[in-house]
């Protein structure tokens, strides 16, 4: 495996299609997670993802996972759910509790890859206008939500969380419908799990990805102010 060593204070990344094909997607080591340097590998289609005890690691897998926003599934019960109007969802009005919300253990997970220095990092892009998150709301509770970063045209989402039922997919509906008005062309998702099928999702190959990212990564789409309507 032909690994890149990146320099810890001005990082180069390589050519994304070198990544490595096991583990699928490697293809850096190293660098640092400062917003530029992070905002550097969105652009390109790569994203860090390790555990407490790892280095740094850089990822731009073969097989990527994107939702066209205009084809986000909404199951019987969800349309119910969103019928119902039960709940209030903004965006960035609580990008450090969605975040530490989706860092919390899971049912029987031990750990987290949304490490302390992960979530600074994310809560820096943030505060530069570049990160951000949905929140659901049932009356002052957080109970779901989704975060992840603007890249032009492409929303590059992180991670979800839900604290009642469909709260995640509450979220993803609100942003997915937002995105598709505003005229994002995909909402990546990174890698394929049954989840992310089922409200949606599909494989595309890397290099099918990469054309839609480099096409619309320099545009300037905005991000709706604190109340989303559905």
């Amino acid at each position: 495996m032909n690994l890149h060593l990146l320099d810890s204070v001005k990082p180069q990344f390589p050519d994304p299609c070198t990544a490595a094909e096991e583990p699928d997607g490697l293809l850096a080591v190293g660098g640092n997670l400062s917003p530029s340097t992070i905002n550097d590998a969105y652009r390109q289609g790569i994203f860090p993802w390790f555990s407490d005890d790892d280095p740094i690691l850089w990822w731009s897998p073969a097989t990527r996972c994107v939702i066209r926003p205009e084809q986000f599934h909404r199951s019987k019960s969800l349309r119910k759910c969103l019928r119902q109007n039960n709940f209030r969802v903004t965006t960035d009005t609580a990008f450090e509790q969605v975040i530490e919300a989706c860092a919390a253990p899971r049912g029987d997970e031990l750990g987290t890859w949304i490490i302390p220095e992960m979530i600074d990092a994310y809560c820096a892009l943030h505060q530069l206008g570049q990160a951000h998150s949905v929140e659901v709301w049932d009356q002052q509770h957080l109970v779901g939500g989704i975060y992840g970063i603007a890249v032009g045209g492409v929303f590059c989402g992180e991670s979800m969380f839900s604290g009642v039922t469909n709260g995640s997919k509450i979220a993803m509906a609100y942003l997915c419908h937002w995105l598709s008005r505003a005229g994002f062309k995909l909402l990546d998702c990174q890698i394929v799990n049954p989840h992310l099928l089922s409200v949606g999702a599909q494989a595309v190959a890397r290099g099918d990805f990469l054309e839609v990212l480099y096409g619309c990564r320099d545009r300037d789409l905005g991000w709706p102010d604190k109340e989303l309507i559905f």
